[in-house]
């Protein structure tokens, strides 16, 4: 008699507990507001497998914060239009050292959207052809 109470409570908790979750699995998700004007969440992945953790932050141009170069990054952007691709490379020697590194952005500029990533040999050569956009270094130099 007991058995069968217990293996009836059982079932019974685990309906429940299905009906739970199909409710919960249905919900829909609230995304958090994204910022208003012009903004960019801009990360840096080193390639390799001992690599750390992406470094990224967000940086806004209305006005200019959140990034260690944000001055400066609004302004080519806002002289290239929002457009990654269209900041002039700057003339540099770079080491001819392999040290991959992935530069994402993802936001939106003059209410368009941007989506931008590319893989670059190096730190250096990312830093000539998309200026202080992806300067995430703490130095502002």
């Amino acid at each position: 008699m007991t058995y069968t109470t217990t293996l009836r409570a059982l079932r019974g908790g685990l309906a429940a507990t299905a009906a739970l979750l199909a409710f919960c699995a249905a919900a829909p998700a609230h995304a958090a507001p994204e910022p208003a004007g012009d903004w960019l969440l801009v990360t840096v992945t080193p390639s390799g497998a001992a690599t750390g953790a992406p470094d990224g932050t967000l940086l806004r141009c209305d006005p200019p914060r959140g990034h260690s170069r944000a001055d400066r990054a609004c302004a080519e952007l806002q002289a290239a239009d929002g457009d990654i691709g269209r900041i002039p490379p700057q003339d540099a020697v770079c080491p001819m050292i392999h040290a991959p590194v992935t530069a994402q952005a993802r936001g939106q500029w003059k209410g368009r959207p941007v989506e931008y990533t590319e893989t670059f040999p190096n730190s250096c050569v990312m830093a000539t052809r998309t200026g202080s956009v992806f300067a995430l270094d703490a130095s502002g130099a």
